[in-house]
């Protein structure tokens, strides 16, 4: 039986592994102004920082339409024998409803399954993954949608932020929406509790978040498989998958916050996020 892995473009998964395990990444819409692209095909990570930085107009994002997901659905229905479609969290986009939506509109006889990862990023990402892996072992999409959703509650994820100004600019900033206009002079962190980022503390500077990255999961158990995640600044991003003692160094991923997330988080944000193993 074969089953195809559908994302969305916000889980940040290396191009590569993408290709690699087949997975299927559905674009969302980054918006400039009067100007729309395609997350990882019409603009790169480089042009958008460099717009998100230096330009007048603040991006805004839009998730794939119903359309955009029956069109994913009917390519893949005719070449496998279940879809799983794994996404952003509800709390923090309307993608699994555009998703679900799509379900009720496709005429392929294909099953399809949609989870709700109450993740993003990476976090989502590692979810992803784990299921295209098990895709690729011959996994039937009743068992690989079994071990997925017994997954979602053993993600974590955890953020250094340079500024929260960019996330309370696009309205993803829930409850941590409290820290904008508190925090001055130190950086603060968020996690994603229940589908939603919350703040979990600050840092004096931009080093003594970095420590408590690593303490986060440093000091977490039964660590299946991380990943370190930057927007701007990559060799900060390599330093910290050094300082990782909890996972072996071949299950550590480095990945860059694409332009979607990126518009929320900014430059200089840094994250570690960890799928912690399922009994």
């Amino acid at each position: 039986m074969t089953v195809r892995i559908v994302t969305d473009g916000t889980s940040d998964i290396p191009i590569q592994i993408i290709k690699e395990l087949g997975i299927t990444e559905v674009p969302v819409y980054l918006v400039f102004g009067d100007k729309s692209y395609r997350s990882r095909i019409d603009i790169t990570e480089d042009e958008f920082y460099s717009k998100l930085i230096t330009g007048t107009v603040h991006p805004t994002t839009s998730q794939p339409s119903p359309q955009d997901f029956v069109d994913t659905y009917e390519k893949l229905g005719k070449e496998c024998d279940g879809i799983l479609s794994i996404h952003i969290s509800t709390k923090l986009s309307g993608t699994v409803n555009s998703a679900e939506q799509a379900k009720k509109l496709v005429k392929t006889k294909c099953p399809i399954e949609i989870i709700d990862s109450l993740s993003v990023s990476m976090a989502l990402g590692l979810i992803v993954i784990a299921a295209a892996r098990m895709a690729q072992a011959g996994k039937n999409l009743s068992e690989i949608t079994d071990a997925t959703r017994k997954m979602v509650p053993n993600v974590r994820l955890m953020a250094l932020f340079d500024t929260l100004e960019y996330l309370a600019r696009g309205g993803r900033i829930g409850k941590a929406k409290s820290l904008v206009g508190s925090i001055l002079h130190v950086k603060p962190m968020l996690t994603l509790k229940e589908g939603e980022f919350v703040p979990v503390g600050q840092a004096r500077n931009h080093n003594k978040g970095k420590d408590k990255l690593l303490d986060f999961i440093n000091s977490a158990k039964d660590v299946e498989e991380a990943t370190v995640i930057h927007s701007t600044t990559p060799e900060e991003a390599k330093e910290l998958a050094a300082g990782i003692t909890s996972v072996e160094k071949g299950k550590i991923i480095l990945s860059r916050l694409g332009p979607v997330l990126g518009a929320h988080g900014g430059p200089g944000l840094l994250v570690i996020g960890m799928r912690i193993k399922s009994y």
